[in-house]
């Protein structure tokens, strides 16, 4: 399995995950972010979509699920929050399968919420709290390859 480790210990450091995630892009267009409340993934998600020139404003879609930002090429790209989920069902509901299979790059955060429903091949992030507040470990591991 591809995996790479960063360590992590300022908000500027952040490019460098961004930059390998999106050297990743021909193996997997679906990366899903798992870490703590609070430990960087809406942070990285903006860097991550900053870098791929996503002129939006980026914000965690908490209660709409899922938002859309469009890259100054006119690309799409999806980010996912399933905290709320109560029901695998509701990701039915969303129409999941069509955003993961429309080749557009798809950010997933808490999908451990909806596990069974995650393709084959994806990128898999683990973000974990360091020894001081601004310090992460972050894990990038290719899932199914």
């Amino acid at each position: 399995m591809n995996s790479k480790e960063f360590h992590i210990s300022s908000v500027e450091q952040l490019s460098e995950v961004s930059d390998y995630l999106l050297s990743m892009r021909n193996e997997a267009d679906i990366i899903a972010f798992y870490g703590a409340m609070g430990a960087g993934k809406t942070t990285l998600i903006k860097n991550l979509c900053h870098r791929m020139g996503v002129t939006d404003e980026v914000n965690s879609p908490t209660f709409a699920i899922v938002n859309e930002y469009v890259t100054e090429d006119g690309e799409s790209v999806y980010h996912f929050d399933f905290y709320r989920i109560k029901k695998i069902e509701e990701a039915y509901d969303i129409g999941f399968e069509n955003y993961f299979d429309s080749g557009n790059l798809c950010l997933i955060e808490w999908p451990e919420m909806i596990e069974p429903l995650m393709p084959e091949k994806y990128l898999r992030v683990e973000i974990r709290h360091g020894e001081t507040d601004d310090e992460r470990e972050i894990c990038c591991e290719l899932v199914g390859a």
